[in-house]
């Protein structure tokens, strides 16, 4: 989740030599530094030669992922199992999240101003709690459900336990374990963000080994590496770069760590602010935000071998062609000016490009692109195909994600 995402990709980057930001005096030309918001989101910076509102390359992405989130107040009986409530979070297909094993992890903060970090289901020895279906020898008055509701969102609720204890309580049995483990009460859940995902780890896919089958490659399969691209610059860059990692993207870029705050805007102002000294006003800060050339980074459908009927093969795109131009219509699209520009990037570094535009009347999606659009900054959204999206295991071309990270290293240090 956005929560373990944001720490291992803090822990990346400072075994990088990037400091976290405490203070103005640390803005100086070459400083590494990252601007941590609320341990969910981030920003990482190279500062360049140039001052900001000469220009800057920005690489945003989100890193939260379509998931199950449990309620504030979970836990009931049913049957002789202890199950949580929950709800679901972003565009998934839920009857896949079925049957298969899952792990609860993030945070519950306490009263006394405490923080517990949960983490069940990682590791090999750990178990795992799972949302069980129907069997196919009594299930015949499920069959006539559709496709979008063979699993209703109040049934998915995972089994977390089944033994009583000597009160006959099994949600007591499970409430002491969490007690032990994690020194919590029951109302400490209301304070606290846990969230269900699947305990699968990344593994190759194909024969050839071609391709990567992992959970979150939308959207952490580009905001890994632009992460890992921005720690690969080997010099001080002429223009400042950054990373620009976000919460909240899959349901609609809200909350203080989701691309709709001011959280961009006030990182561009304290280092617009730092370098102009006493000459600074706020309009360098809009100067700044409005000479930023960015990629919205994020990851889009590819053409499916099962379903290719679902694409419109000329402006679809295909694993293994490279990253997509995305290309909506209805004036969602990058200016015809920028693209070119990105184009002659790709073409001279001999990048191979595609673009990816949904069928007519379909289907669609979303990027943070639009956010930073408003701050009239220049943006183009530019990502991956995969297969199986919103799924618990998702698919990415291995060569995808090679020529994507070439695209973000030539980007945050071009002219």
């Amino acid at each position: 989740t956005e929560l373990s995402s944001t720490k291992e990709l803090i822990d990346l980057l400072r075994t990088e030599g990037f400091a976290l930001y405490s203070n103005t005096a640390q803005i100086k030309k070459g400083a590494k530094l990252i601007f941590n918001n609320r341990d969910r989101a981030l920003i990482a910076v190279i500062i360049g030669e140039q001052s900001l509102i000469k220009g800057s390359r920005l690489i945003g992405a989100h890193h939260d992922s379509p998931r199950i989130d449990i309620k504030a107040r979970p836990l009931y009986e049913q049957d002789g199992f202890a199950l949580l409530q929950t709800i679901y979070y972003g565009g998934i297909k839920k009857y896949q999240w079925v049957n298969i094993p899952l792990m609860l992890s993030g945070r519950i903060d306490k009263k006394d101003g405490t923080t517990v970090q949960v983490e069940i289901g990682r590791k090999p020895d750990d178990p795992i709690i799972i949302i069980p279906d129907a069997a196919p020898h009594v299930d015949s008055p499920l069959r006539k459900r559709e496709y979008t509701g063979v699993m209703e969102g109040e049934e998915m609720d995972p089994i977390i336990g089944s033994i009583p204890d000597q009160k006959n309580s099994i949600l007591n049995t499970v409430m002491n374990v969490l007690s032990t483990s994690y020194n919590c009460t029951e109302e400490d859940l209301v304070s606290a963000e846990l969230h269900i995902t699947p305990a699968i780890g990344a593994r190759d896919i194909g024969l050839d080994r071609s391709l990567i089958g992992s959970y979150g490659q939308d959207d952490r399969s580009c905001s890994y590496v632009a992460i890992r691209a921005l720690m690969g610059i080997e010099k001080t860059p002429d223009l400042t770069a950054f990373a620009y990692i976000v919460d909240n993207e899959e349901t609609g870029n809200v909350n203080n760590t989701g691309a709709a705050s001011t959280f961009l805007n006030k990182v561009y102002g304290i280092i617009s602010e730092a370098q102009a000294g006493k000459d600074f006003s706020e309009n360098m800060t809009r100067q700044a935000l409005t000479a930023a050339k960015v990629i919205s980074a994020d990851a889009n459908d590819g053409i499916s071998p099962l379903f290719p009927g679902l694409s419109e093969k000329t402006n679809a795109a295909k694993l293994g062609f490279g990253p997509s131009i995305k290309r909506y219509g209805r004036s969602f699209d990058a200016n015809s000016e920028f693209t070119a520009w990105i184009r002659n990037l790709l073409d001279k570094k001999s990048i191979p490009w595609q673009t990816a535009s949904y069928k007519v009347e379909t289907g669609g999606g979303g990027t943070i692109g639009g956010q930073m659009s408003k701050e009239d900054m220049e943006v183009i959204d530019i990502g991956i195909p995969l297969l199986s999206m919103h799924s618990p295991f998702e698919i990415a071309s291995k060569i995808d994600i090679w020529n994507l990270h070439r695209l973000f290293t030539e980007f945050y240090i071009a002219q």
